[in-house]
């Protein structure tokens, strides 16, 4: 079984770009970056030294229910290529040490029991082992630190 990592999609990235409101429905916040620690989620690389990047709050679920948790995310101000769906994981994940990766149901709930901060190098392993479970649809890469949402992981 293939694996692949998701990036945010561009029509919503570019419409966030143009002026769309967050999920707390708030108009996203324009930074500039200093080059460290500004994962944009959409092209899943840093965003460099001068470039102007959007921190806002992003819902990766489809509706809002109980287990549809709301965080910062980045992304670039300025549009960006999506990253392409691959089975490795992406170069901007590999200098961290770890990840919370957490399996979801078919009704967009935890499976509870499959949450686990793992180690980055351990990632495409752990995501193989969960996503052969039938009660899982869908897992999400987050910050071991921080709770922030990464990537979402599918089978290919």
């Amino acid at each position: 079984m293939l694996i692949r990592y998701i990036a945010l999609p561009t029509d919503r990235v570019r419409a966030l770009c143009d002026g769309a409101l967050d999920d707390y429905g708030m108009p996203p916040e324009r930074r500039t970056s200093n080059g460290v620690g500004v994962p944009c989620r959409h092209c899943l690389r840093n965003v460099e030294a001068g470039r102007d990047y959007l921190i806002l709050a992003y819902r990766p679920f489809p509706a809002l229910q109980p287990y549809a948790e709301t965080g910062p995310i980045f992304l670039h101000a300025e549009p960006c290529e999506r990253a392409l769906e691959t089975d490795v994981l992406p170069d901007l994940f590999r200098a961290t040490a770890s990840y919370i990766l957490r399996g979801y149901g078919y009704d967009d709930r935890i499976v509870y029991g499959t949450g686990a901060v793992t180690p980055t190098h351990e990632i495409c392993n752990r995501a193989h082992e969960l996503l052969r479970r039938k009660d899982i649809a869908y897992l999400h890469m987050r910050s071991a630190k921080n709770n922030c949402y990464q990537c979402r992981i599918e089978r290919a």
